[in-house]
């Protein structure tokens, strides 16, 4: 597995409670304020559509990209952010 960055492991470290969706992996200010404007503001709303699309992550991906415009990177780094949380807490 690739190295992962600081905000990963301060993410999948504890519960997500209240989290903004920026606190996500690969989401920073500009994907994170286009996110909350389609109704994505916390990161546990994001953890809903990624459950709802059966942590798949080809339809995680493409769902970021449609949404929010995200690049390879940030849609690999949000969904291994996600998926490590869910292996941790679920």
């Amino acid at each position: 597995m690739s190295s992962t960055s600081q905000k990963h492991k301060e993410f999948v470290a504890e519960p997500m409670g209240e989290k903004p969706v920026m606190a996500l992996a690969g989401i920073g200010e500009v994907l994170g304020k286009r996110l909350a404007e389609k109704g994505f503001d916390k990161a546990y709303v994001v953890l809903g559509q990624f459950l709802v699309l059966k942590k798949d992550e080809e339809l995680f991906r493409d769902w970021l990209k449609d949404t929010c415009g995200a690049n390879a990177k940030q849609q690999g780094d949000c969904y291994g952010c996600l998926k490590e949380w869910c292996d941790a807490f679920l």
